[in-house]
């Protein structure tokens, strides 16, 4: 009986297990679909029981390949196998380059104050340095004082580079005396958006997470400006991981109205421009992050098309969206500056070699000129100014074609690309929770974007970047009918249609509000036809001289 009694116990304890482990195997399998069941009605699914019988292994399969790919470490410079090129194999690019002409005054005076210098445009002085009339370790003395002197007032600066910039002046003085000329960036001090590398100096993106971050090697957009004998005074502010004008020093200020912000993610670099700090700085652009600080600042910002100017040494947000260009009092100063930027680097895959001709005494009347009809049409703040402007235009002899832009497709959706990318640039701060230690922890801010973009499936990126060769097709066609189209700055959706074709932009200031601010309205032109852009914008900036006024507050 003891022995038929310990058998009946070990099978009873054996039914249990099994039981026990068949129920557990069926409740974590009923546990798993309800969760599938619950996803799927955040990506506008409708699977069937059966069909989600047969996903429930695949997706333990995935779970585990997703713990793979957490625990391996990317740093921000490790770009994705993938390379995009929004220009189509048909487009013919200007691939012969003809002579560089921009049109340089052909004299220059100095005033008796000499701080009225720092508001000249960068083709003025550069004339007075090939002159002689000024010395660049003069011109970067009166830069590098103003920058100490407003920087509490704008928050613009991230690092000061006094001794560098001084040391790089007195060289630019000693070559010009011996001979030797770089060209019309010789001895111009500048400043960049503190999103590009320099070496043994900080690297800090805007975030206190990367306060004490110093870089290892100099992004070839500072190089090539060296090569150019420009002179780098500033690393200059952006918004947090190049959203906005709110960084860890606070925020970055409009010197037309200290008490709002500069608008970003180029914030410091608009702001100092236009305050008269540097003579010109670089910006980047993932979704309007030249167009709009230049706009708010009333300075000109240049956007290049993508895979002009090298991206290395440069923080990642978006690798088939981000944008390095200039920041510049004139459209004439974005043309200087472009073309000592642009062209490969030996390193990134997207950068083309197709020449910039600069020729700025292009005729006018060469340039088909198109406007979003639509758009002017409508009722928005800087209506009156755009439209002054487009009159202006046509009393200089410019023929305005009506285009329409294809709002028709779903633009709006596309901007999952830019969140799944920047998800993936930073998806560390997200995993680590270290995101918790960013300035900005509101709803609309990188932090809450990032962890929203770990819900856009795969699939859906795809199709996103499906219509977005649509788009690009459609632009190909506009293009087929105008140089040029001018849009107002931020109407309809042109602005994300054109940082996601990869078209370069001018954002060119065309007045002030009622509340003394200024307003811009925006040139867009074929890819590398950037040459297209300077030539009107510098046309219509020596008619209507708005780039000769200065913040009150900053006056010399």
């Amino acid at each position: 009986m003891k022995k038929h009694g310990l058998i009946s116990v070990v099978v009873f304890v054996f039914l249990l297990v099994s039981l026990g482990l068949n129920f557990y195997l069926i409740y974590s399998k009923a546990t798993l679909e309800s969760k599938v069941k619950a996803a799927e009605t955040l990506f506008a699914l409708n699977f069937t029981h059966s069909e989600r019988d047969s996903l429930m292994e695949g997706i333990e399969e995935n779970i585990e390949k997703y713990k793979s790919i957490h625990s391996f470490q990317l740093t921000n410079d490790v770009a994705p196998a993938l390379i995009f090129s929004p220009v189509p194999l048909s487009y013919a690019a200007p691939d012969a380059e003809i002579s560089t002409d921009f049109n340089l005054p052909a004299n220059v005076n100095l005033p008796e104050n000499r701080e009225e210098l720092c508001f000249y445009s960068v083709a003025e002085l550069s004339v007075l340095i090939k002159n002689r009339k000024i010395t660049s370790e003069e011109l970067t003395n009166l830069y590098l004082d103003r920058l100490a002197r407003y920087d509490s007032k704008l928050h613009c600066v991230i690092t000061l580079l006094g001794d560098r910039a001084l040391e790089q002046a007195r060289k630019m003085d000693v070559e010009l005396n011996q001979g030797v000329y770089r060209g019309p960036l010789h001895g111009i001090p500048y400043g960049v958006k503190d999103l590009l590398a320099l070496k043994d100096y900080p690297f800090t993106w805007g975030s206190p997470i990367f306060r004490e971050q110093i870089a290892e090697t100099t992004s070839p957009v500072i190089q090539k400006l060296d090569e150019a004998g420009a002179v780098l005074v500033a690393k200059l502010s952006l918004g947090e991981l190049a959203w906005g004008d709110v960084w860890y020093g606070g925020m970055t200020r409009n010197p037309w109205n200290t008490e709002t912000g500069s608008s970003g993610s180029s914030a410091g670099s608009a702001s100092a421009t236009a305050a008269g700090l540097v003579a010109f700085a670089i910006g980047s652009e993932t979704w309007g992050s030249i167009v709009s600080p230049s706009t708010v600042c009333g300075v000109t910002g240049l956007r290049p098309t993508f895979g002009r100017v090298s991206r290395t040494g440069a923080m990642a947000l978006s690798w088939s969206m981000d944008k390095i260009g200039p920041i510049c009092r004139t459209a004439q100063d974005c043309a200087m500056v472009l073309k000592s930027i642009a062209g490969p680097d030996g390193v990134e895959p997207v950068l083309a070699d197709i020449p910039f001709n600069a020729n700025l005494k292009k005729d006018l009347k060469m340039i088909r000129v198109g406007f979003v009809k639509d758009y002017f049409e409508g009722d928005y703040p800087s209506k009156k100014n755009d439209s002054i402007a487009l009159e202006t235009l046509k009393n200089m002899g410019v023929e305005l074609i009506p285009v329409t832009l294809p709002e028709h497709l779903p633009v709006d959706a596309l901007s999952i690309i830019l969140d799944a990318e920047s998800a993936a640039a930073f998806s560390e701060l997200t995993l680590t929770n270290r995101d918790d230690e960013m300035v900005r922890q509101i709803k609309w801010a990188w932090p809450n974007f990032f962890r929203k973009a770990r819900f856009v499936p795969a699939v859906e990126y795809i199709q996103a970047n499906r219509i977005r060769t649509k788009l690009i097709d459609e632009f190909s066609e506009l293009f087929e009918q105008v140089d040029v189209i001018i849009a107002p700055s931020f109407e309809g959706n042109q602005l994300l249609m054109t940082n996601l074709t990869g078209h370069p932009a001018l954002s060119v200031p065309n007045g002030f509000s009622d509340e003394g601010l200024p307003t811009s309205f925006t040139f867009i032109s074929n890819w590398y036809n950037e040459q297209d852009l300077v030539v009107l914008g510098k046309t219509y900036q020596d008619e209507t001289k708005l780039y000769r006024k200065i913040p009150e507050g900053f006056l010399p």
